[in-house]
């Protein structure tokens, strides 16, 4: 699965041929969550309070990019990186 972005120990990936929704995986330590791209909604495991919080405002950042790199690992292209928070 590749990485899309790395910041403050939590790591983002997208499978290639996943299901739907667009989605991308969030892992921070031993936890990991499946986020929505569209509404940032958890919808499957669980992060830690300020690493979901971290996860939501990157993600609302790039939203655009998340969604290209969704259609990228559908068509199975490579996936871009995504700049972390500051």
């Amino acid at each position: 699965m590749p990485e899309i972005c790395r910041f403050y120990g939590i790591v983002i990936k997208m499978y290639f041929d996943d299901h739907n929704p667009p989605h991308f995986h969030a892992e921070y330590a031993e936890h990991e969550a499946l986020i929505d791209v569209n509404t940032l909604a958890v919808f499957s495991g669980r992060l830690p309070a300020r690493a979901l919080g971290l996860v939501t405002e990157w993600a609302s950042l790039h939203k655009k990019e998340l969604l290209s790199d969704w259609e990228k690992a559908k068509s199975l292209d490579p996936l871009e990186k995504i700049e972390p928070l500051p």
